[in-house]
C-alpha cells in the first residue's frame, strides 16, 4: 500500500478488522491499537507481534512523525493473558519451566519495549481504562503518558502472581517515581489513579474521559512540528543522563548541539524573530 493512501485509511495488521492489533496513519500520526475488548486488551503472542509489526512500519514510512498507542474497548490493557491456555500453560509456553519463559519474554514481550525505546519518532500512550500487570509496563515505554480520569494502573505481578514486574516495568517506576514509590506500587499492587499517578510522577497529563481524544490530538499536533532529529536526541540525553556524572552530562549535550545547532538553530531563530511556528529540515518532513 503506498504511503498517500496509508494516510487516508485504517490499515489492520493482517488486513482484517478482528485482528488483534490495528494501524492507522493519517496526517503524520501512526495510531496502534491493541483491539482484545473482551479481554481488556490482555497480551498474548499475536498482539506482542502485532506491536512490534505495527512499529517496523512506522520505521519505514517517512510520512509518520508521531506514533500514539492505545487499547480498544473500555480498557488500555490486562496484562499477560492468563486463561489462553490449557491448566499449566500460557500461550502455549509451561508456566513450570524457567527457560521456556524467559524464551517466550525474549521473543514476545521484551521486542516491544525495545523497539518502542529505539522508535525514531516521539511515542504517545493514550490509557483509556485500565494498565494492570504488564498492561502497566506497556503504558509507561512510551516518551509520554496520558490518562482518561477513569483510567488505572495497577502492578499485579508480585502480590497477585508472585513474580517480578516485567515488561519493562521496574525501569519505568523506578526512573519515573523513585525507589520508595516503585517499590511499594510493586510490593503492595494497590490500584492506583490515574490522578495520584500524575501526582507522583508516573505520567505526563490526566483529563477527563471525554477530553482524551482532543488532548492526545494537541499533543501530536505539537509533536508533529519538532525537528525530527531534535526529539530522538532530546530522549536520548535524558536516558544518559540516568548513568552519568554532570561532567558526563555536559559532553553528551555538547556532542548533540554539535549536530543541532547548524541544522536548526538559523531556522529557529528566525521564527522568534518573526513571532512564527519554525519549519525544520529533517528526514521525516516528505509526504507532510
Amino acid at each position: 500500500m503506498s504511503a498517500r493512501r496509508a494516510n487516508r485509511d485504517t490499515r489492520y495488521v493482517w488486513g482484517m478488522t478482528e485482528a488483534p492489533v490495528l494501524y492507522d496513519v493519517s496526517d503524520g500520526v501512526a495510531t496502534i491499537t491493541l483491539n482484545r475488548p473482551e479481554t481488556l486488551n490482555a497480551m498474548n503472542s499475536d498482539l506482542m507481534g502485532g506491536i512490534v509489526t505495527c512499529l517496523d512500519q512506522v520505521e519505514s514510512d517517512q510520512t509518520v512523525r508521531v506514533v500514539v498507542l492505545t487499547g480498544a474497548g473500555r480498557g488500555f490493557c490486562s496484562g499477560a493473558d492468563l486463561s489462553s491456555g490449557p491448566s499449566g500453560e500460557v500461550e502455549g509456553v509451561p508456566i513450570d519451566s524457567g527457560e521456556a519463559s524467559a524464551q517466550a519474554m525474549d521473543e514476545y514481550f521484551n521486542p516491544v519495549v525495545r523497539a518502542l525505546a529505539d522508535c525514531s519518532v516521539p511515542t504517545i500512550c493514550r490509557v483509556n481504562g485500565v494498565a494492570a500487570g504488564g498492561g502497566l509496563g506497556l503504558s509507561l515505554s512510551a516518551d509520554i503518558t496520558i490518562a482518561a480520569r477513569s483510567a488505572s494502573f495497577v502492578a499485579t505481578f508480585g502480590p497477585r502472581i508472585g513474580i517480578v514486574p516485567d515488561v519493562g516495568s521496574t525501569w519505568h517506576l523506578a526512573t519515573r517515581v523513585g525507589r520508595a514509590r516503585a517499590l511499594g506500587i510493586s510490593l503492595l499492587g494497590d490500584r492506583i489513579t490515574a490522578e495520584a499517578a500524575l501526582d507522583m510522577g508516573l505520567i505526563w497529563a490526566v483529563v477527563d474521559d471525554d477530553q482524551l481524544d482532543e488532548a492526545v490530538a494537541g499533543l501530536t499536533s505539537r509533536l508533529k512540528r519538532s525537528s525530527p532529529d531534535t526529539t530522538r536526541r532530546i530522549r536520548d540525553a535524558i536516558d544518559s543522563a540516568l548513568n552519568n556524572d554532570v561532567s558526563e552530562q555536559l559532553d553528551v549535550e555538547r556532542d548533540h548541539q554539535r549536530v543541532l545547532i547548524p541544522l536548526n538553530m538559523e531556522e529557529g531563530a528566525a521564527a522568534f524573530r518573526e513571532k512564527r511556528d519554525p519549519v525544520f529540515r529533517g528526514s521525516r518532513t516528505e509526504g507532510l
